[in-house]
């Protein structure tokens, strides 16, 4: 930098990472250009034990920056930086997710300690399960340990604990839909959820996850959930390794669950026909690697519909309520 001169442009570039995207949003409020390196994108050598220390992967991306700089692209990506409102209204849908992973275990675990007692037909999960609990006998013809008796209610109480949490979460986010029904992405999540076999949860996944972003075309919806192929060629040798599984996998999954309950509620629907026709039959292909397609084409008929309005053929929506 020559002495004298005007400096016009301040960029600062790091890895993504725990820390999130507080700092780039507080240097871009004091007038320097934040840039969010996508960490998998850099390219690294390959060799069986490289080195690896701070001033080589400072070196490295201070490499790559410029060459993104200079105009070329595939020297790394970079990562869109979010508001801190787009965070926040992430937060509902992926602590509900963490509470029902949260309440799977739990009931897992006490299913776990009754089964070591040979008691095989309590459902610990149903709501009057407290009160029955006391009035079961081991195989062995006696009543439940007393320590595991404590342990088992202490789950129960545990159980309950989070359900609240999880009704409360569902409840909040109701009202947040009755007081702005047709602002912003709350306008997608109804017309989502409009759609016989699409739930309010799964439709505001899918719009605060994927659909409200600022996405280029129907491969990028696709790439940045994940749902694109990871194809192995060289020379003569042609194979599919599978889903690339680089995108947002909390996407990916409910797509999967999604693409399931559509075939169930949405039969004749031009994408159920599309599946069916592909996998019944001596030549059918297998459902579960179908399903994924079925999936991708799921979510970009999603996408056009809460972008352009275009509703996929023969899909049957609620009635609105009177």
């Amino acid at each position: 930098m020559k002495v004298g001169r005007m400096i016009t442009r301040i960029v600062l570039a790091f890895e993504a990472g725990r820390d999130g995207f507080w700092l780039a949003r507080w240097v871009r409020a004091r007038s320097i250009e934040p840039f969010v390196i996508h960490s998998t994108s850099v390219a690294v050598s390959r060799e069986h034990r490289r080195a690896k220390t701070d001033r080589l992967d400072t070196e490295m991306l201070i490499r790559v920056f410029l060459g993104w700089l200079r105009g070329e692209p595939r020297h790394c990506k970079m990562v869109a930086i979010p508001t801190l409102e787009e965070e926040d209204a992430r937060r509902p849908s992926r602590e509900r997710e963490s509470l029902i992973g949260e309440r799977t275990r739990i009931i897992n675990r006490m299913k776990a300690a009754l089964i070591r007692l040979g008691i095989r037909g309590f459902k610990p999960e149903l709501l009057k399960a407290p009160q029955r609990l006391e009035a079961q006998y081991t195989a062995e013809g006696v009543p439940i340990p007393p320590n595991m008796l404590d342990e088992l209610r202490r789950d129960m109480a545990r159980l309950a604990w989070v359900r609240e949490q999880i009704n409360a979460i569902e409840q909040a986010r109701l009202e947040r839909l009755e007081q702005a029904p047709s602002t912003g992405p709350h306008a997608m999540v109804r017309m989502l959820a409009s759609i016989i076999g699409v739930g309010v949860e799964t439709a505001d996944m899918l719009v605060q996850e994927i659909l409200s972003r600022n996405l280029r075309d129907r491969r990028a919806v696709a790439r940045y959930a994940g749902l694109t192929g990871s194809p192995d060629e060289s020379g003569v040798k042609r194979r599919e390794k599978g889903l690339a599984k680089a995108g947002n996998a909390r996407v990916r999954r409910g797509l999967i669950q999604l693409a399931w309950r559509f075939l169930r509620f949405q039969k004749e629907s031009a994408l159920g026909q599309w599946y069916r026709a592909r996998t019944e039959g001596a030549a059918g292909k297998r459902k579960t690697t179908m399903i994924v397609a079925l999936a991708r084409k799921l979510l970009i008929a999603l996408w056009r519909m809460v972008t352009t309005g275009e509703i996929p053929a023969g899909v049957a929506l609620r009635t609105a309520a009177a």
